[in-house]
């Protein structure tokens, strides 16, 4: 399993911490893994976690969250995530927030690709995409009630997903 967000946080590039996810954002991500049976020491100790871009971009001028990375920094950073396609071939990608999303498929609304397994090709082969909704507290997408169903259903296609992948017992263990 490939795990893809979109870029290092500022908490995530401090000097103590250097892990992906390890931000507000992350414990919310987290805490919905954890409703699917799957605790952060499990998914840090089974998948690999990528980003679309390498570096912190920065604060967002709004003030609110992180900037989002510009087109020319997502493609200097490329490389990187093709070559870890290459190189891991995932069976299943869960893209993390619309830029990570967007690296996989097609443009459109969040709430037409959210809740659903997207059949996904690339450098690597074929894989299951199955995107999750960006877990900042910036975006407030998930906040809407029908937007929250969508994330519900992503949550247990992932699970579903999962205990294919890992078997029961696995996930058993990390519930």
């Amino acid at each position: 399993m490939l795990l893809v967000g979109q870029a290092p946080g500022r908490v995530e590039t401090s000097a103590g911490e250097r892990k992906a996810f390890a931000g507000r954002a992350g414990k919310t991500m987290f805490r919905w893994l954890a409703t699917i049976g799957v605790d952060e020491a499990t998914l840090r100790s089974r998948v690999y976690i990528a980003a679309v871009t390498r570096c912190y971009p920065g604060p967002s001028p709004s003030g609110r969250g992180d900037r989002v990375p510009s087109r020319a920094e997502q493609e200097e950073c490329g490389a990187w995530l093709t070559a870890e396609l290459e190189i891991i071939r995932p069976a299943l990608i869960v893209p993390v927030g619309k830029l990570a999303i967007e690296r996989f498929l097609p443009t459109a609304p969040l709430d037409q690709l959210i809740g659903r397994a997207h059949e996904v090709e690339h450098v690597g082969g074929r894989s299951l995409a199955i995107p999750l909704p960006h877990p900042s507290g910036a975006s407030s997408w998930v906040n809407a009630p029908a937007h929250r169903v969508l994330l519900e259903r992503a949550l247990a296609l992932l699970g579903a997903e999962l205990r294919a992948l890992w078997g029961t017992n696995a996930m058993a263990r990390s519930a």
